[in-house]
């Protein structure tokens, strides 16, 4: 069985100018999903929530603005000490939460060495994945 690449990182939960808090977030990439990065945030009082999405996105926003879906990743602050700023988005409702860019480079450079970036496809059972995936869809379907 192949390893997995884990971290936790504090980021600030921006829940408006005047008031943040931090918070402890899971990061974890899997070979099995080659593609994703799973980030869990643990808010205090609620259970933990787990968001899902591309790993190259998350790449990109060290970068540059990236996203323009439910996950958007903005680089922040000025050049030797910059943040990223992730915005998550479900219909009108959205959270915002600040980190600093080195842990999440990091754990990039981790996930790279694990499944170099555009190699992807040869690891994990993509095809199966996607076989899964879609056969869910279609009974979700079925059944509503």
């Amino acid at each position: 069985m192949r390893e997995s690449v884990q971290a936790e990182v504090l980021m600030s939960f921006l829940v408006s100018e005047e008031l943040s808090f931090r918070i402890p977030v899971e990061l974890r990439y899997d070979p099995v999903d080659p593609y994703a990065v799973r980030m869990t945030f643990h808010l205090p009082g609620d259970a933990p929530v787990t968001w899902a999405f591309g790993r190259e996105l998350l790449l990109d926003g060290i970068h540059g603005p990236s996203g323009d879906g439910d996950v958007h990743i903005t680089p922040t602050g000025p050049e030797g000490k910059w943040d990223l700023r992730i915005r998550l988005q479900v219909g009108r409702d959205r959270a915002v939460f600040q980190v600093g860019g080195a842990p999440i480079v990091a754990f990039l450079d981790r996930t790279d060495r694990l499944v170099p970036l555009g190699q992807e496809r040869t690891f994990g059972d993509f095809e199966g994945n996607l076989e899964k995936a879609l056969g869910r869809i279609l009974a979700e379907e079925n059944a509503g």
